[in-house]
């Protein structure tokens, strides 16, 4: 994961900022008294990518996975416009309590850049129907130089959506988020249609870290350092969500990503067995095991 790499991840002040004011007013309108759903988990499968994770002699990747994690972002989708077929063979190796987040494909995102793309979502929908209750929140991220000036792109897509099939939307140019007239013009959107804002939490890239839900569903897409203080700012988020979860929250999606993928099991096993204790549930910590803090 090379987005927001830096040379000198100690030199990165990690402060998560504060929280956006609609945060609190979005999730005190819940008052939801535990979560309903969280899901915390990868970005890959892949066993080059996560290194040391798979036991010798694994036969099937998808399948073991599956039985240490609850969730997986589905980022294979982001490079392809797979069949309904493949998305039934997804299903039948995940385990009962499992979600894909599928990645919305870049022929939507980064090549038509939403641009009549209406038949495009009707198939990529009708293709992932099959995941069935493992199907959780999708995600579109848009490309980096997709600035404001195209806003008016967003609105046709937003609408065509179906509103079943729950969204989180990233965009990564930086007026999106630093203008205050663009994000209120974004936020007012996603508030209208809603859809998650996605938080991204980035050495290289603080101005991602928005903090503003748009409604009770959290979609963090945490990206290490491969640096002793990533562990330190998943402490950091710990304590955040559970204000937001005090305020509210009722879903978590938790992705964690690194420059070298092989340590985001560790990351991710971390922040589980954490996340059981300070919240009481018992999510299924993975058995590569992070150093004892």
């Amino acid at each position: 994961m090379k987005f927001g790499k830096v040379e000198d991840p100690g030199s990165v002040d990690f402060t998560l900022p504060p929280d956006h004011p609609q945060t609190k007013e979005v999730l005190n309108k819940e008052k939801a008294s535990s979560f309903e759903n969280v899901r915390i988990g990868c970005a890959k499968w892949n066993r080059q990518d996560l290194k040391n994770f798979y036991p010798r002699g694994t036969k099937d990747e998808l399948t073991y996975y599956a039985t240490q994690f609850n969730a997986i972002e589905l980022n294979a989708s982001f490079y392809r416009i797979f069949p309904d077929s493949q998305f039934e063979t997804w299903y039948g190796k995940a385990s009962d309590d499992f979600q894909f987040s599928p990645k919305v494909p870049r022929i939507i995102s980064h090549i038509k850049r939403l641009n009549d793309t209406e038949t495009l979502v009707d198939d990529v929908v009708a293709n992932m129907l099959p995941l069935k209750e493992k199907l959780g929140c999708c995600f579109l991220q848009m490309p980096d130089n997709f600035m404001p000036k195209w806003i008016e792109r967003l609105e046709p897509f937003f609408k065509h959506w179906p509103k079943e099939i729950p969204l989180a939307v990233e965009l990564r140019h930086t007026d999106w988020h630093n203008d205050e007239t663009v994000a209120k013009e974004l936020n007012d959107l996603l508030l209208k249609y809603n859809l998650s804002s996605v938080i991204v939490d980035s050495a290289g890239r603080r101005d991602l870290l928005h903090m503003r839900l748009t409604n009770s569903t959290a979609f963090i897409r945490y990206n290490g350092a491969n640096h002793p203080s990533d562990y330190a700012r998943l402490d950091d988020w710990l304590e955040r969500i559970g204000e937001w979860h005090e305020q509210g929250l009722k879903q978590l999606y938790f992705y964690v990503h690194q420059n070298l993928e092989e340590a985001s099991p560790l990351l991710s096993a971390y922040f589980i067995e954490k996340f059981n204790k300070k919240f009481g549930t018992s999510i299924v910590i993975p058995k590569t095991l992070p150093p004892k803090k």
